[in-house]
């Protein structure tokens, strides 16, 4: 079991604490392994009813995966791990995506890529006036995964559309609102709720809504209408003609952190979620976004996107192709492909 994970049962309530708060709980390869071992292990045992999943301290819940390993692995050997973190990761989210007993995430901090990837899959999803959800993969050339091709199209209207071209962040209210979050809860009253579970874990839905405050207006539910316009197509070049024609202030800002973005990440994320939308079963969209995984950090862009934002942080990634229309469907064919080096992804056998 490794250091960055505190697991251990409260009577029937199981309890997964992530532990790396120097990297906001980002999730590392031997983490993804120790979280699948503890639930599987709780899987089969009928003394637990319940799987809590928080983070043991820091401002983070989980910022998202090994960005660090993914970069050297794509220089220095192919790709080869990077590949087995992908196949790792990508197998604990199905395990909780099918997991027969109630997973309940606090989402209280900085919930970004990975840590998106092991909250939604959750029956209850607990948002805080701490909580900052996004997916920011636009901006180191990476693509939305961890499961974003099932569930981003599967929010209100264009929603998930425009929080991957954008990587806008939402508040724990906005949250809730575009479901992403089932209840939202003060952060000083966390405590208290985890002890109740405990104490009572099958009464978790009814303890969960009676701690529920009404959150803030979600700023993102006045700007739904707008979305769902500008936001329609599901070409990019689209998206940006329809934010270049409109004068307002909102969509002047919008259309800058689209452009920021890498072009082939906005066009791979537009694809996935049109596939994702029409899949039927979760396994095959996490099949879809192994192939993507394995092809996309092997791209330059990806290289260059960590340089600009991670390495020498200037902001000022240099982008192949630099625009739009630079990535052409020849290249996202080859993306989307079956068959990437060294297999299909599968879920644990235990999981399918």
């Amino acid at each position: 079991m490794t250091e960055h994970l505190h697991i251990h049962t409260h009577g029937a309530a199981a309890h997964i604490s992530l532990n790396r708060p120097k990297a906001l709980h980002a999730l590392t390869l031997d983490m993804c392994r120790g979280m699948s071992d503890a639930l599987l292990g709780w899987r089969s045992d009928d003394a637990v009813d319940v799987v809590l999943l928080d983070h043991a301290e820091g401002r983070g819940f989980c910022a998202g995966g090994d960005v660090t390993l993914l970069r050297n692995s794509s220089q220095e050997d192919a790709g080869r791990r990077g590949r087995e973190f992908f196949h790792t990761e990508y197998r604990l989210n199905h395990l909780m995506f099918t997991y027969p007993k109630p997973i309940i995430a606090f989402m209280d901090g900085v919930t970004m890529g990975g840590g998106v990837g092991i909250s939604q899959p959750c029956k209850y999803r607990v948002a805080t006036e701490n909580t900052m959800f996004a997916m920011p993969e636009g901006s180191i050339g990476l693509f939305p995964d961890v499961g974003a091709g099932w569930y981003l199209p599967r929010l209100p209207g264009r929603t998930g559309q425009f929080l991957a071209l954008t990587g806008a962040r939402l508040d724990g209210a906005e949250c809730l609102w575009a479901g992403l979050a089932t209840h939202y809860i003060e952060s000083e009253k966390l405590a208290q709720v985890k002890a109740r579970i405990v104490a009572q874990p099958g009464d978790v839905e009814a303890i969960l809504l009676e701690v529920s405050s009404t959150p803030p207006e979600a700023r993102l539910a006045g700007n739904a209408e707008t979305i769902d316009r500008l936001f329609a197509s599901d070409t990019l070049e689209e998206i940006i003609a329809a934010l270049e024609a409109d004068a307002s202030e909102w969509a002047g800002k919008e259309l800058k952190a689209v452009r920021a973005k890498c072009p082939a990440t906005s066009k791979v994320a537009l694809r996935q979620f049109v596939h994702g939308a029409a899949m039927q079963d979760f396994a095959d969209n996490m099949a879809m976004e192994y192939r993507i995984a394995s092809r996309m950090i092997m791209r330059p862009d990806f290289t260059e996107g960590v340089r600009a934002v991670l390495v020498d942080k200037d902001h000022d990634p240099k982008w192949q192709p630099a625009t739009p229309e630079g990535v052409t469907d020849a290249m996202l064919n080859a993306i989307f492909a079956p068959g990437p080096e060294g297999g299909e992804w599968t879920p644990l056998p235990e999981a399918s």
